[in-house]
């Protein structure tokens, strides 16, 4: 099976390819990695289990302990740092197409790096993606395909649906 890993640039990029194959082989998926602060950078590492079971503390610390250590052997930050790991939550990132997928008919926010149709930020209902194009219907009506190389971030935009469909999950 192949795990389609969200997309990162610069030293985002260095530390998922790091942890990556580390957080996967423990039965979780990389969601997203941020790093946050100048003084004493945050390295922010978000996963899901593959197992689709409820994300717990317990995967928190199971998987800060193991990454933690892979980070502390690749010293890709040479400066102090801190490490938090969470579950992507509710109203989580749209980074790989299988998010995407899952949560059409749930409403969205996109910011773009360059420009589409002269603006960079979209809202609408999520209709899918595959690798290279996200789609959404747009709040003022019309359907749109944005290129997902271009994406700064896209997420979920919690609303009262969202809530009853991750309920709904979490009670099977």
């Amino acid at each position: 099976m192949t795990i389609e890993r969200p997309r990162h640039e610069g030293l985002d990029a260095r530390i998922a390819d790091l942890v990556a194959p580390t957080i996967e082989h423990m039965g979780y998926e990389l969601v997203r990695v941020q790093i946050s602060g100048k003084e004493r950078p945050t390295v922010q590492i978000m996963a899901d289990r593959m197992d689709g079971a409820t994300f717990t503390v317990s995967d928190c610390e199971n998987i800060s302990h193991a990454v933690g250590a892979v980070l502390d052997v690749a010293d890709p930050i040479k400066a102090e740092w801190m490490l938090e790991v969470s579950s992507p939550g509710i109203d989580r990132p749209l980074t790989r197409t299988k998010d995407w997928e899952r949560y059409a008919g749930h409403v969205a926010t996109v910011e773009m790096q360059i420009p589409v149709d002269g603006r960079k930020r979209f809202r609408g209902i999520v209709l899918g993606a595959d690798l290279e194009q996200a789609r959404l219907r747009l709040d003022e009506g019309p359907e749109i395909s944005l290129p997902r190389d271009q994406m700064r971030r896209a997420k979920l935009v919690l609303t009262e649906e969202l809530i009853a469909a991750t309920s709904a999950k979490k009670g099977n």
